[in-house]
């Protein structure tokens, strides 16, 4: 099997065969993280066990062993997030053997039970097993007194929100652990006891505790759960709810029993439930080591641990610290094994080898429980009268935060720790670890179920001599003592004695396992978990070699390789291999025959090594000779066997032979004697059948008869009764046939009736409404002549009157008419109602007489009821008085004790008062300390957020790199030209296609990719699986809109056919009124031409004459006309426009204009075409008659004239009708638009009426506030079109004043002499322009972005526009251009505008990174654009010091926080990148310039020995010089200034710069023993002095600048002090405080006297050094990071300058942008 792959059984035979082998005790340690199976396995190696040894009695104890598992796992294991059967508690198994190597026994160690896992479970755990169980099965008869039910019903069952385990039948399972109790000797009474305890439990975590006030609790009377709580363990309910809910204190003279608030008593709840069920578990242990145990002496032992695995959980606490420290220690055991002991033992034996690395957990396992480690810390913590977990936690920070690398502290929290396990890093959280340290319980509650009546309950808290065995048996003393974490219970009980801790106990049960494993000789079982995700045949290779890495299984295989993990001892090895060996082989020395022996055996001299007292093999050759060894026994065995098998296998044929001889005499005496009975059987069964037959049939035959008979009797009657039934349906039928028909006939004449009714109704209805045309025609002929027949109107008043008159008479006669009515009728109803009356009274009389004798009886019984109410009357009164007696009593009673509490209270109250007095005075100091310590942490998490930044930024360059390789790679087999347009498109990318083309690179580089960062590419991936996911959902959602689009659009389609349907009605009404209008012309025209025949006077055609007047009247009536044709036309365009309106504020959707209402009167076209017919008759006239004119031709030519004049008439109504066709096609494009707005409302309606209430009213103010900006850009549009043409009438009038004047110039010439000349020119009067208030945007086109983009970034040269225009000129020109985007409430122009800005500024960073003066140009542009974007907000915060202007100028539609966010992103990227750039130019000039170059001259004297080389006063041509350097920081200054840069960020920057100045300067002089000097000190600090007085000079001494010299200084001051004394080593000391240990001893290493005045550091001066600073926590770095950069943070630094006064320079190319 060990030849075999991996298993688990494969370990357990080596570990059975090495015990009888080598007769040496064997442990198998199973290790892994939880749930990689370690429980299983466990119980796998036991199983083969139990198998392979067999038992050395008949009790079947490997059975018991086994049966054990089942126990353990349902009290012990439950489910957790990793595991569904995790194991809470640690348990060491012994597995006794005789000498024969059987079974006798097993003893069984536990540890740590997670008692905390019985009161809270976190989401997706389980509590323990065995409660699920008991709920699952609290439907069998044995379980009803448990008063059980679902474990979603108790409190403790459903924390963790998970009741069930996939495949899990928690019934069968309580049924398998039922039986292993009864294997392990539990008895039925016993289990019976178990399993109430248990369900005690259960209740007593449903018990409900309410506040009674905020001081005490109550339980509620009659509380159902602690009734049954109190059954189950036989306690009284009073004395469990008075402890539950109150303590004793105790003083030296009295007792005090205080109530406790609602929290501590569900605390002390909580803690005696966890109390009882580790009682139990510890008893259910113990009884099961009883019945393992034996009274057969032990010859050996198999151990086995399955111990609690490495967890880390969302919330960690005592339960995980203590598990993962418990692993820590297994870890130390098997690297103590497998490296530590293993290369001891090579140097030991003197055999070849080198030493291999591997890591040492020692100092994790220190931190935990050295001195002053973390569980000493948490000991003396519990020990604190006001200890508490914050305190705690404090201690360990200052303990240990500083000076251990392992311990670390949150970011974001004060009460939680890290530690650098072996396996992973793991937070724990403080809440909690001194409660569960201590482990209290309530001594009151104990003594409550000391005194209880369950027998069980009562040996689970007595000692443990005196409890009871259930199976009846003695505990034997041939078995092992079992060591528990339990405290010992022999010792004195006083309180004044000190009780040890939960965790010094289980260091100490560690430490006693940890020296049985070392006793033992160990084999491990890693169990590796495939995944993280409990699924089944998925394997994680990440995943598995990570945790091989962790528990050393990489190291181990490395050992193994290199290493000789077999061994023999000479004479082990003799006696092992003798059967291998020849007699003349055999020698007296016995080292000498075991080397010629190998050498014999194995030829490879390599695979053996020969030490002083062992041999030691290579892996796989012990296997090799015992191959051998076994091949030689199985020869001999072979040859034993031949001959035995020959011997009984001739005894076996002669006994076989004899028997089968006597079987077959036997056989055939039996076979005759069988025949003989069978013939006599055949023949009796023969004639009984014969009889029997016969009297079947007989039967059979009398039955068929009478049946007959009675079904010839049924089948008459039923055709009789058949026959009656259809005469009397035929008669019935003939009834209702009867009715039916003279229904129908009734039916058709009523039908018939209503049918001549409707027809009748529908043909006066017709004629009513042609009668209505009628009279509407008439009526409007009658308007038509209202005017000719004044007259009327009055005579039609005076019939009103006269109507009116006779009305009223009628209405008086009515009235009284109605009032004699009245009257009689109140008449007759009185008189009916009297005599009604009479006729009650009379029935009432009798009825009465009758109610009396009634009223008697009742009358009688009811004074019987009243004695007897009187009686208990008086009897309730008795009782009444006892009871207000007794309720006095206590009322008394609890006045007093009521006084007692109050002062206790008031008590109470003053030391709370003085508590929180010192409270406060406490959180203060730590308050101060917290907010110093969380400023630290903010520049960490700052630094960590801006390295991750950077790392991000490099990653984006590498892979832009290798998408270009990759795309020249591609392009290399044959050259291609590319477009033009190419290289300038590739700057128009935006960031989405970025991810795009990342997501494509990544499938296609993805071989190219695997060096970059694991953990940032998931991140990327995740990222980019969300935008996808967020794409496809904004994609889903769109389509939705445009098919709620498509409907809406049908359906103002539909509406906008029927209203222009209705439209084009009215038009055709109003053509058929002006047709009429024309005609009433004609008619006017006739009546002109007939009052000229009839006057046919000579001056007929002088301006008085009537022809004349009528001509005159006619023109004046068509301009009346023409003013009524205009007035309408206004009229409809006011109605449009107020439609207009009304459709724009949603007050009118769905209606249809008004004009549409009137035409719809006039659908019928009946109606429209007889209207018609009735206007052209009204204004049909006759034709004139030319016969009667006269014959001189006058008329004719006046009707020529008057032709003329219709003619010109015609033409100026064509041309007002041309007019009024204009304005209606206008009318009509603004309706169109209407129509339009009103579809967008509707489809912005639909999509509001989708949204939830609040955003439905943001949505609609939203889109009311981008419908007003539209607007108000209209009215701008059109204000200045107004003001254009204002300009340009102006320039007319001045042109024409002009033309006056030199009109008036030319009369005055005129006027003057011809001699006089006027040279002098006429200058036009200039008159001023009125400048416009701009709103501070800039306004461009969507396809005008990229120009605008290339020209204001990609294109634009830095040095002039620093040198011409105002600092941020394009980050202003940028935000002026967002800020239209926003006023358009545009947001794809906004995200398209910010995503091309922040990515062309990544490519010109890209493309000219190295240059300074472009990053420093882009970075302060970056910032002001930052600060833009703040500035105008609108946050409150952001507008302190902003002008009233600067805030109308705020951002009204987007909130771009988030956008600011990447900005500010960008540009700590950008200031990294110029940091990288000054270091580059400054990194070659400060070695030279602050080293190396002698500012002071004459100071270096001579150099030392063997370091000598050309030096001069002067420095050479080239070399960098203090003065180059002060200048390149002139030079970066003045840059940064021209630039605009904020001065808080200048000072950031020169920080850095001096940091990188002395982190150089250092680290050279920490490698150049030649610069170890006290001249080379004086130079150095020389320099720094100058570096001060640039500071000075340009007023940065605040920055900080100076103190990152710090370092610096100090080394030049230990280069110049002394350094001889213990006082100048204690001067050293607390002088270098900002130099490492490392550093300060390096310092004095290299120091090297030049002068003679110098004298070499010795080396007892550096062990002072040393020893004096051992005690500084400082790393043991030596070189400063010179990479290291400050976490740099950008304050926010507001404008003055007003956007509106931003002039756009021409150098710019920016002609498209449009000031608003």
């Amino acid at each position: 099997m060990g030849d075999m792959d991996p298993h688990i059984f494969a370990v357990a035979e080596e570990a059975y065969k090495q015990m009888a082998r080598d007769e040496r005790n064997q442990s198998i340690i199973v290790s892994g993280e939880s749930g990689a199976g370690k429980t299983v396995s466990a119980k796998y190696a036991m199983r083969y066990f139990a198998t392979v040894s067999g038992s050395a009695s008949e009790a079947n104890i490997e059975d018991k062993v086994l049966a054990s598992n089942p126990i353990m796992e349902a009290i012990g294991n439950a489910k957790t997030t990793r595991n569904d059967n995790s194991s809470r508690f640690g348990k060491y198994i012994e597995i006794g053997f005789d000498s024969r190597f059987r079974i006798i026994g097993a003893n069984m160690r536990t540890y740590l039970l997670e008692k905390s896992r019985v009161v809270f479970q976190a989401d997706e755990e389980r509590n323990y097993h065995i409660f699920y169980q008991l709920c699952a099965s609290s439907h069998l008869p044995e379980f009803k007194n448990l008063k059980l039910s679902n474990a979603n019903d108790f409190l403790y069952t459903r924390q963790g929100r998970s009741p069930v385990i996939d495949g899990v039948d928690d019934t069968k399972e309580l049924c398998s652990t039922r039986n292993a109790f009864l294997m392990l000797g539990i008895n039925e009474s016993y289990q019976k006891g178990l399993f109430q305890v248990l369900a005690a439990i259960l209740h007593l975590g449903n018990v409900e505790i309410k506040d009674r006030d905020s001081d005490s609790s109550i339980i509620p009377p009659n509380n159902r759960h602690l009734t049954a709580f109190c059954e189950l363990v036989g306690v009284s309910y009073q004395d469990m709810a008075q402890w539950l809910c109150h303590r004793k204190l105790k003083t030296a003279t009295e007792t005090y029993i205080k109530p406790v608030p609602r929290l501590q008593a569900t605390n002390a709840r909580d803690a005696l439930s966890k109390h009882i069920y580790a009682k139990l578990f510890n008893w259910i242990v113990e009884h099961v080591n009883k019945a393992l145990m034996t009274n057969i002496k032990q010859h050996s032992f198999i151990g086995v641990l399955d111990i609690y695995g490495f967890e880390t959980f969302e919330i960690n606490s005592f339960e995980q610290f203590c598990i993962n420290y418990a692993n820590e220690k297994l870890q130390q055991q098997f690297n103590m094994h497998v490296f530590k002991l293993e290369q001891e033992e090579y140097m030991k034996e003197q055999i070849p080898w080198t030493l291999i690395d591997f890591y040492d957990n020692q100092p994790c396992i220190n931190l935990i429980e050295a001195k002053m480690g973390i569980l000493d810390l948490l000991d003396e913590e519990c020990k604190m009268p006001k200890g508490s977990d914050d305190s705690w936690a404090q201690k360990l920070y200052n303990t240990h935060l500083k000076t251990c690398s392992l311990f670390e502290k949150p970011r974001m929290s004060n009460r939680a720790f890290i530690i650098q396990h072996f396996a992973d890093k793991v937070e724990y959280q403080c809440e909690g670890f001194l409660e569960k340290n201590k482990d209290t319980v309530n001594e009151d509650q104990i003594s409550v179920l000391k005194a209880s009546k369950f027998d069980l309950l009562v040996e689970l808290f007595q000692d443990e001599e005196k409890a009871t065995s259930p199976t009846g048996q003695v505990p034997g003393t041939g078995g092992r003592t079992r060591l528990s974490i339990k405290p010992d219970k022999s010792r004195d009980t006083s309180r004044k004695e000190h009780k040890k801790t939960v965790g010094c106990q289980f260091r100490n049960s560690l430490q006693m396992l940890m020296d049985t494993l070392n006793a033992t000789t160990p084999h491990y079982v890693r169990c590796i978990k495939p995944n993280d995700f409990k699924l089944a045949f998925s394997f994680d290779p990440k995943r598995a070699v990570q945790q091989l890495r962790a528990c050393g299984v990489l190291e181990t295989i490395r050992i193994s390789a290199a290493g000789f993990p077999s061994r023999w001892t000479y004479q082990e090895f003799f006696s092992r291999y003798r059967v291998l060996m020849k007699q003349k082989d055999v020698l007296p020395d016995k080292k000498l025959t075991c080397r010629n022996v190998l050498e014999k055996l194995v030829q490879d001299q390599d695979k053996y090594q020969f030490g002083k007292t062992k041999i030691f093999f290579r892996a796989g050759q012990v296997a090799y000779l015992e191959k051998l060894r076994a091949d030689k026994l199985r020869a001999a065995c072979i040859r034993i066997q031949k001959t035995i098998r020959c011997w009984l296998a001739r005894k076996k044929y002669l006994r076989k032979r004899n028997a089968a001889i006597t079987i077959q005499r036997f056989t055939r005496g039996y076979q005759a004697r069988c025949l003989a009975k069978f013939l006599r059987r055949t023949q009796a069964a023969t004639i009984i059948q014969k009889y029997q037959k016969m009297y079947m049939e007989r039967k059979r035959y009398r039955q068929k008869q009478a049946a007959a008979l009675a079904m010839q009797t049924i089948l008459r009657a039923y055709m009789a009764r058949q026959k009656y039934q259809a005469l009397l349906r035929e008669h019935k039928a003939v009834i209702i046939q009867k009715h039916i028909r003279g229904w129908l006939a009734r039916s058709w004449y009523k039908r018939c009736l209503v049918s001549l009714v409707y027809l009748q109704c529908c043909f006066r209805r017709m004629k009513a409404r042609r009668e209505l045309k009628k009279l509407k025609i008439e009526a409007r002929s009658v308007e038509h002549f209202k005017k000719l027949n004044k007259g009327m109107e009055n005579k039609i008043m005076q019939l009103q009157r006269k109507i009116d008159e006779h009305v009223k008479d009628n209405k008086v006669v009515s009235e009284k008419l109605a009032g004699l009515e009245t009257s009689y009728t109140a008449e007759s109803e009185r008189m009916r109602g009297e005599l009604n009356r009479l006729r009650g009274v009379e029935e009432d009389a009798k009825n009465k007489g009758n109610k009396v004798n009634s009223l008697l009886e009742e009358l009688e019984k009811l004074r019987k009821e009243l004695r007897v109410t009187q009686q208990e009357k008086k009897t309730i009164e008795d009782w009444a008085q006892t009871y207000r007696d007794e309720m006095e009593t206590m009322v008394s009673e609890l006045k007093d004790q009521n006084g007692s509490l109050k002062k206790d209270k008031e008590d109470l109250n003053r030391m709370i008062q003085e508590q929180s007095q010192q409270m406060t005075e406490k959180m203060a100091r730590l308050i101060a300390e917290e907010t110093q310590q969380l400023e630290t942490d903010l520049n960490e998490e700052r630094s960590r957020y801006q390295n991750l930044l950077s790392e991000h930024l490099r990653l984006e360059e590498k892979y832009d790199d290798l998408k270009e390789e990759m795309s020249s790679n591609v392009s290399k087999p044959g050259h291609r030209r590319t477009d033009s347009t190419h290289s300038s498109n590739e700057s128009e990318y935006t960031y989405n296609s970025e991810y795009a083309e990342l997501e494509e690179g990544s499938r296609a580089g993805e071989d190219v990719t695997r060096g970059m960062d694991t953990p940032l590419t998931l991140k990327l991936q995740k990222r980019l699986t969300e935008l996808e996911q967020e794409k496809q959902s904004l994609r889903n959602e769109l389509e939705n809109k445009e098919e709620q689009f498509q409907r809406a659009r049908a359906r103002d389609d539909a509406e906008f056919k029927k209203a222009r349907g209705a439209e084009l009605e009215y038009e055709s009404l109003k053509r058929q009124e002006l047709e009429s209008e024309n005609k009433k012309l004609k008619h006017n025209l006739a009546e002109m031409r007939q009052s000229l025949l009839g006057n046919a006077a000579a001056g007929a055609g002088a301006p008085g004459s009537p022809a004349y007047k009528v001509l005159l009247d006619q023109l004046n009536s068509s301009c009346e006309e023409l003013d009524v044709r205009k007035e309408e036309v206004l009229i409809l365009r006011s109605q449009l426009v107020s439609q207009k309106e009304a459709m724009q504020h949603k007050e009118t959707m769905t209606d249809t204009p008004s004009f549409v209402e009137d035409v719809s009167k006039l659908k019928d076209a009946d109606e429209l075409k007889q209207a018609y017919i009735s206007l052209k008759d009204t204004n049909r006239s006759a034709a004139p008659d030319f016969h009667k004119l006269n014959e001189d031709g006058e008329l004719w030519l006046v009707n020529q004239g008057l032709k003329e004049t219709i003619r010109l008439l015609e033409h100026q109504l064509q041309t007002q009708r041309r007019t009024n066709d204009s304005e209606v096609e206008a009318l009509r494009g603004e309706l169109q638009n209407v129509k339009e707005e009103n579809n967008r409302q509707q489809q912005l309606l639909a999509q509001n009426l989708q949204l939830p209430p609040e955003a439905r009213i943001e949505a609609s103010l939203q889109h009311e506030i981008t419908r007003l900006t539209n607007e108000n850009l209209d009215l701008m549009e059109q204000l200045e079109k107004q003001d254009r043409t204002i300009r340009k009438l102006k320039k007319q009038l001045k042109v024409y004043s002009k033309r006056i004047g030199e009109m008036g110039a030319g009369q005055t010439e005129g006027q003057t002499s011809p001699g006089q000349m006027v040279d002098e020119p006429i200058h036009p009067v200039n008159i001023p322009r009125r400048e416009k208030d701009f709103q501070g945007m800039l306004e461009y086109k969507k396809e005008d972005e990229l120009k605008l983009v290339k020209n204001l970034i990609l294109e634009l040269k830095p040095r002039g526009v620093a040198v011409n225009l105002i600092p941020g000129l394009p980050a202003y020109i940028l935000f002026m251009c967002l800020r239209h985007a926003d006023y358009l409430n545009d947001d794809q122009k906004v995200r398209t505008l910010l995503t091309s800005t922040i990515n062309s500024i990544k490519k010109i960073l890209k493309k000219r990174g190295d240059d300074f003066e472009t990053v420093s140009f882009w970075l302060s542009n970056t910032c002001r654009f930052l600060h833009c974007l703040k500035q105008y907000s609108g946050d409150p915060a952001f507008m302190k010091h902003n002008s009233s202007k600067q805030n109308e100028h705020t951002l009204s539609n987007f909130d771009l926080a988030e956008y600011r966010q990447v900005i500010s992103d960008l540009a700590i990227q950008i200031y990294q990148q110029l940091i990288k750039c000054m270091e580059n130019i400054l990194h070659p000039m400060i070695v030279s310039g602050m080293l190396e170059h002698e500012t002071i001259q004459g100071v270096s004297g001579v150099k030392p020995t063997g370091l000598r080389k050309r030096t001069s006063s002067i420095a050479d041509e080239g070399t960098d010089t203090l003065d180059s350097i002060l200048r390149q920081l002139s030079a970066f200054h003045s840059t940064m200034c021209q630039h605009g840069t904020d001065p808080e960020l200048i000072k950031q920057v020169v920080k850095q710069q001096f940091y990188i100045i002395g982190a150089v300067t250092l680290n050279n002089l920490l490698l150049r023993k030649d610069m170890c000097s006290w001249s080379k000190g004086m130079q150095i600090r020389y320099n720094v002095s100058q570096l001060e007085e640039w500071l000075r000079d340009k007023g940065l001494m605040t920055c900080g600048a100076k103190e990152t010299l710090e370092p610096l200084i100090q080394a030049a001051q230990l280069l110049q002090v002394k350094k001889k004394t213990d006082e100048d080593a204690e001067a050293i000391c607390s002088m270098c405080l900002a130099l490492t240990t490392a550093q300060i001893v390096k310092v004095l290493n290299l120091y090297t006297p030049v002068n003679e005045f110098e004298e070499r550091v010795s080396i007892a001066f550096i062990r002072t050094i040393q020893t004096r600073l051992r005690d500084r926590c400082d790393t043991p770095q030596l070189l400063m990071d010179t990479k290291m950069i400050y976490p740099v943070t950008f304050p926010f630094n507001p404008s003055s300058l007003a956007l509106e006064t931003i002039q756009i320079p021409t150098s710019l190319n920016l002609a498209f942008l449009t000031r608003v």
